[in-house]
C-alpha cells in the first residue's frame, strides 16, 4: 500500500463512501464536507491497534500500511505517530521514522517515549550525541524508566564515556533488579579496562537473573576459558550457542557492544574444536534445518 492514500481510498477503506452507478458531481460535496471525523479516529484506531498486534509478531509487511492509514484517520493522536515511527524504526526506514516521531512530538511534546524513540532512531544512525540529547530529554520527563536510563547508558559507552555508561546502567538495575542487559554492559565494560573478576562477576549475576541469556552466557564462557577454567568455559559457551547462534558472528558481537579485547578473545575461543562441533550440531539439528 503507497504511503500516501487519497481521501476516496481512506474512505472506502472505513466503509463510508459508495460510488452509485449514477451519481451527479454536486452530490458528492456534501458527503466530503460531512464526514464523521470521530468515526474516521476510532477507526484510525482500531488499525493501528491491529498493526501493534502485528508488530508484536514481527509481521511488519502488513503492521506497516495499517500505521500509516491509522495516522491518516487520527492525524491529531500522538500514539498513532509514534506506532508508525516505532514500525519505521523496525524496518531501519530511519528518515521515515524520525518523520513520524517528530509529528507525534509536534503533538505531545510531554510523551517521554516519543523521545526515547527518536533517541534510538538518533543511535542507530550512530548519531550517538543527538541520541544522548534525546534520551536525557526523555529523562527529564520520566527519569526512573530503567530502558531510557539504559539507552542513554549505551550512548555515552559509544562516545567513550565510560564513568557515564556505568552511572546509567546502576540507575536502571536500581530501578528494575531483573535488568540483565545493564549488568551485562557494566561486564563489558570491566573486561575492556581490564577487570577480568569484575565482569565475570556482572555476568554471572546477569545469567542468575536470566538463564536463558546467551550473550552474558558466551562472555562468562569466554573469559572463563581465557583466566584457564577451561573446562566450565566450554561448557558455558555450548549452553550460549545452542542458545543462541548468533553470538558466533562477530559483527553480531560488535552490534551487541562487545570491545575489541572481548572480540578478539572470542574469536579464538569460537576457533575451539568443541565449541566448533558444537556450532556444527546446532546447524544440523532438526529444528534448525525447519527454520531455515
Amino acid at each position: 500500500m503507497p504511503k500516501h492514500v487519497s481521501l476516496i481510498s481512506l474512505l472506502v477503506v472505513c466503509g463510508l463512501w459508495s460510488m452509485p452507478k449514477a451519481v451527479h458531481a454536486q452530490a458528492l460535496v456534501p458527503h466530503t464536507l460531512q464526514l464523521d471525523t470521530a468515526k474516521l479516529e476510532r477507526q484510525g484506531l482500531s488499525l493501528a491497534q491491529e498493526a501493534a498486534q502485528l508488530g508484536q509478531f514481527q509481521q511488519f509487511e502488513l503492521a506497516l500500511p495499517r500505521a500509516r492509514l491509522a495516522s491518516q484517520l487520527a492525524p491529531g493522536n500522538d500514539k498513532v505517530w509514534f506506532l508508525l515511527g516505532g514500525l519505521q524504526l523496525q524496518t531501519k526506514n530511519y528518515d521515515a521514522a524520525i518523520a513520524s516521531l517528530n509529528r507525534a512530538k509536534t503533538i505531545n511534546p510531554k510523551n517521554a517515549d516519543v523521545l526515547f524513540a527518536i533517541g534510538s532512531v538518533n543511535f542507530q544512525q550512530k548519531k550517538y550525541q543527538a541520541a544522548i540529547e534525546n534520551y536525557q530529554a526523555g529523562l527529564k520527563l520520566k527519569p526512573n524508566e530503567a530502558d531510557g536510563l539504559f539507552d542513554l547508558g549505551n550512548a555515552y559507552y559509544m562516545v567513550g564515556r565510560l564513568p557515564d555508561a556505568i552511572a546509567q546502567y546502576n540507575k536502571a538495575v536500581a530501578q528494575d533488579k531483573k535488568f540483565w542487559p545493564a549488568i551485562n554492559n557494566i561486564g563489558l565494560i570491566s573486561y575492556e579496562q581490564g577487570n577480568v573478576d569484575q565482569a565475570i562477576k556482572q555476568w554471572q549475576t546477569a545469567v542468575s537473573i536470566e538463564k536463558q541469556a546467551a550473550e552474558p552466557l558466551l562472555a562468562l564462557a569466554v573469559a572463563l576459558y581465557t583466566k584457564g577454567d577451561r573446562q566450565q568455559g566450554l561448557t558455558l559457551g555450548e549452553n550460549a550457542l545452542r542458545i543462541d547462534p548468533r553470538y558466533a558472528n562477530i559483527d553480531f558481537l560488535k552490534e551487541n557492544l562487545w570491545g575489541n579485547r572481548l572480540v578478539a578473545d572470542t574469536q579464538k575461543f569460537l576457533e575451539l574444536p568443541r565449541i566448533q562441533a558444537a556450532l556444527q550440531q546446532r546447524q544440523n539439528s532438526p529444528t534448525n534445518r525447519e527454520q531455515n
